[in-house]
């Protein structure tokens, strides 16, 4: 049986009450280089979106999620992207806000429930992650996941200075 309940974290729908968290991580200036943002985003344009969340990921194909601890504070979020029914693929993201929150299995735990739920819930074939040549904490938790690096982007992102490579990830349902 699927669940989006671990041992230390569960993944839930973004509530209307999120709004403060999501402005915070949207309009956090040392994300933005995950995400591709270049510009911040008001209060009413994330309440609109939170407001319009309900559309199930086969009309958004994405859908976003709460990372949250068992005693329900909320440390990041995780999406699916991309979602490609035909190929059966999509892309997976995660973040884990506050650096207290990182490196305590939350992440690690949070991914595991999400690919579970796309392997067995929405019968994906393989997902697939975009991470920069200089996250390795990242690298090493998606690897740890059985993601393996089947590529890499060279000069594919530009921070204002430089240009960094990006490697793409890959897991398939066996």
């Amino acid at each position: 049986m699927v669940t989006l309940r671990g041992k230390y974290v569960y993944l839930r729908a973004l509530e209307p009450e999120d709004l403060d968290f999501v402005f915070l991580v949207e309009n956090d200036m040392s994300f933005w280089q995950l995400s591709d943002t270049q510009a911040p985003y008001s209060r009413f344009l994330i309440k609109q979106y939170l407001e319009n969340a309900k559309q199930d990921i086969f009309e958004a194909k994405q859908l976003r999620l709460a990372i949250c601890t068992n005693d329900d504070n909320t440390v990041g979020l995780i999406d699916v992207f991309d979602y490609n029914v035909k190929n059966k693929r999509a892309g997976i993201g995660i973040l884990i806000k506050d650096e207290p929150n990182r490196n305590q299995g939350f992440g690690k735990e949070a991914l595991q429930l999400l690919v579970d739920y796309c392997f067995n819930v929405l019968h994906l074939h393989q997902v697939y992650a975009n991470i920069s040549e200089d996250n390795q904490t990242s690298l090493k938790l998606f690897e740890s996941n059985g993601f393996e690096k089947i590529g890499l982007k060279r000069d594919w992102s530009f921070n204002g200075n430089t240009f960094s490579n990006e490697f793409i990830l890959q897991r398939i349902n066996k």
